[in-house]
């Protein structure tokens, strides 16, 4: 049977990624995030402006500081921007499979059996990977650096971790709340790369950036506004239905205790399973932040492949009905809406990615309290359980 499974499974996995990446990418859509990249790389090489698009409009803007303008101005070099954009595109893709494949060493999934094919037909069937891709955002790169993290952190390699974080962290801060994970086991040395690479990047790209001020007096505040439009956040919801902001805002608060409590219970399994602790509070962490930050889109929840491939641990948190329901809300690429329930159906295209990214948290946080709550449940750590060394 599992040979059965490799031959039906590495066709369909294969065939999905060239469609992915050959069809569907280099077609593209509406929604470009490449074009402002390869603009802003271009007048950054130029010494002329970066920030001087107006962000009045709904379509893509530059938002990434000097920091990541300094990382991806490498693509400014090629002076055909179909070359480049579809070099962007490969780049991605590839870094999507290189964390596939450091996902399936940290599950210890063997890459010959047909667990491989399947996680890789998985991710390239979800909105996440597929949208990545097409829009030709960076994303795909934030995911390896995810990936890298959480293995480096598991191997004891604490200073590669940092560089690790450090780079997508100089690109873009989205995976900064992760640092929680070695401040809870106090290691020190992910801080180093996590601080010490933006900061060496933004220096030196805040130097060669001719308007890096308007990074701060006009991008910044911009990126603290909540935007009505392709926006999953609590927040983005509100607005765009209109939701008072005191009910809004008690939706934010208690979506943030919950995360914490959930991080909380899940301290219980950090010796123990330390890979199901790893990979559950990363989901855990980052899945809160997607529901109350200013902006959250759907295709951020690539970075809950982790939580959901936990599936495969015994002691898991998302075998349950619930979990799959919820991660159908933020992975699918069903599209919604309805001709004969108009109402509905664009309330349902809305909101489904929201409705998913808070079915996952209440679902993982149910679990740990029914654990914690029975004796027979509740995971207990040994007492002869320590930490690894921690260098």
């Amino acid at each position: 049977m599992p040979r059965l499974l490799c031959h039906v499974l590495w066709p369909l996995a294969v065939m999905t990624v060239i469609h992915r990446v050959l069809i569907r990418a280099v077609n593209g859509s509406i929604t470009n995030d490449f074009g402002t990249v390869y603009t802003a790389a271009r007048n950054f090489l130029a010494g002329e402006p970066v920030y001087g698009e107006s962000l009045l409009t709904v379509q893509p803007h530059y938002l990434y500081a000097p920091s990541g303008t300094l990382l991806l101005s490498p693509f400014g070099l090629i002076d055909n921007y179909t070359i480049a954009r579809w070099l962007f595109i490969i780049v991605n893709a590839a870094a999507i499979l290189v964390a596939l494949w450091l996902l399936m060493r940290l599950f210890d999934i063997d890459v010959r059996s047909w667990g491989a094919p399947a996680l890789i037909l998985a991710a390239f069937c979800t909105e996440a990977v597929t949208n990545t891709l097409v829009f030709t955002n960076v994303n795909g790169v934030i995911f390896l650096s995810q990936v890298a993290f959480l293995y480096l952190l598991h191997r004891r390699r604490l200073w590669w971790s940092g560089a690790a974080i450090g780079v997508s962290l100089a690109i873009k801060p989205m995976l900064a709340p992760l640092l929680v994970l070695p401040l809870i086991r106090r290691q020190w040395q992910p801080f180093v790369g996590a601080l010490a690479i933006p900061a060496a990047t933004m220096a030196a790209g805040w130097a060669l950036t001719v308007d890096a001020r308007e990074y701060l007096d006009k991008v910044a505040p911009y990126m603290g506004e909540v935007r009505d439009y392709y926006n999953s956040s609590l927040a983005g919801l509100g607005v765009y239905y209109g939701v008072p902001e005191p009910l809004v805002l008690v939706a934010r608060i208690l979506v943030v205790l919950a995360t914490l409590v959930a991080v909380w219970l899940l301290l219980d399994y950090r010796h123990n399973h330390e890979v199901l602790w790893l990979a559950t509070t990363s989901g855990v962490v980052l899945t809160g932040v997607f529901l109350v930050s200013t902006l959250g889109q759907m295709y951020y929840s690539m970075m809950l492949i982790p939580i959901m491939l936990t599936v495969i641990s015994e002691r898991s948190l998302v075998r349950n009905w619930p979990a799959w329901l919820a991660a159908y809300g933020f992975f699918t690429l069903d599209f919604w809406e309805s001709d004969r329930w108009p109402y509905y159906g664009r309330l349902l295209e809305f909101a489904h990615p929201t409705l998913g990214w808070a079915l996952l948290l209440a679902t993982v946080l149910v679990v740990l309290v029914w654990r914690r709550t029975a004796p027979d449940r509740h995971e207990r750590i040994a007492p002869s359980a320590s930490p690894a060394p921690s260098a």
